[in-house]
C-alpha cells in the first residue's frame, strides 16, 4: 500500500512509539489524524507535521466513541495504527481494580472498540490498513505484568481474528511485536528497566516496522527480529521454554 496522501489515524502519538510512527508516516507522505493524553506534545506534534490533533485518554467512560466521531469527522481514513497502551510493573496482588481497569481500557478494550468504530470508514477505502503495535510480553508472558501481558495477547488474538474476518477486503491487519524499547513507558509504569540484556531498541526502529507492515503489507513483524526464536521455542518446546524462563527471569 501506498502511504503518499493516505490518511493515517495514529493513538497514542503524543510520545515514544506513536511519535515516532507518526514522523514516519508524515515523512513518507501520508496526513495524519494524532491521538494522544499530552495535549501540549500533541499540539506541537500536528504543527509539525501538520496533522489534526485529537486529544483523549481512552481510561475514561465514552472517550473512544467520542475520540472515534472526531477521528470520522476528519474526513477519510485509509490507515489506523493502534498504539496507545500503558504499563504495570509489580505483583498482580499489589494491583488495585482501578489500575487493572485502566490496563484493561487503554491496552485492549479502546483498540477493539475503536478499530470497529472507524471499521466502516476503512471498508470504503479501495485499499486500507490496520496495524496493532502490541508486545513481546503478549506473546511470552512476563513476572510482574501479568495484567499487561494479557492485554496485549487479548489485542493479538483480536488482530488475528480480524485479519481473517476481513479476507477477501481492501482492509489488511498487521501485527508489529515491540521487545524492550528506549522510551518513557518504563518510567510511566512503575519501575525502570532494570536488566542488562536485551538492550532497548530506538522507537523509530518500531516505527520503522510500523510502516512496513503498512506498505508490504506484512502480518507480523518483531522488534528486534530475533525475537521470533523464544516463540518459536515456546511453541514447539513448551517445557524447555519454561525451564529456560525459570532459570534466567522472565521480568523487565
Amino acid at each position: 500500500m501506498d502511504v503518499r496522501g493516505a490518511v493515517a489515524v495514529v493513538t497514542g502519538a503524543s510520545s515514544g512509539i506513536g511519535a515516532a510512527t507518526a514522523l514516519r508516516l508524515h515523512e513518507a507522505g501520508a496526513r495524519l489524524v494524532l491521538h494522544g493524553r499530552d495535549g501540549d506534545r500533541l499540539a506541537a506534534l500536528a504543527e509539525r507535521t501538520g496533522g489534526v490533533a485529537v486529544r483523549a485518554d481512552f481510561a475514561e467512560p465514552g472517550a473512544v466513541e467520542a475520540a472515534a466521531a472526531e477521528i470520522t469527522r476528519a474526513g477519510r481514513i485509509d490507515v489506523l495504527v493502534n498504539n496507545a497502551g500503558l504499563g504495570y510493573a509489580g505483583p498482580v496482588s499489589g494491583m488495585s481494580g482501578a489500575d487493572v481497569r485502566r490496563l484493561l481500557s487503554v491496552n485492549l478494550a479502546a483498540p477493539v472498540e475503536l478499530t470497529r468504530a472507524l471499521l466502516p470508514d476503512l471498508l470504503d477505502r479501495p485499499r486500507a490498513a490496520v496495524v496493532f503495535v502490541t508486545s513481546i510480553a503478549g506473546r511470552a508472558g512476563v513476572a510482574g505484568e501479568s495484567v499487561y501481558s494479557a492485554t496485549k495477547a487479548g489485542v493479538d488474538v483480536f488482530a488475528e481474528s480480524l485479519r481473517l474476518e476481513l479476507a477477501g477486503t481492501g482492509v489488511r491487519v498487521g501485527v508489529v511485536v515491540p521487545g524492550v524499547v528506549d522510551t518513557e513507558f518504563f518510567a510511566r509504569r512503575g519501575r525502570p528497566y532494570q536488566r542488562r540484556s536485551p538492550r532497548p531498541v530506538p522507537a523509530g526502529k518500531v516505527a520503522d516496522a510500523v510502516l512496513e507492515a503498512i506498505t508490504a503489507e506484512r502480518a507480523e513483524q518483531y522488534v528486534p527480529r530475533w525475537l521470533r526464536l523464544p516463540i518459536a521455542v515456546r511453541a514447539t518446546a513448551p517445557s524447555v521454554y519454561r525451564a529456560l524462563s525459570a532459570r534466567f527471569g522472565g521480568s523487565s
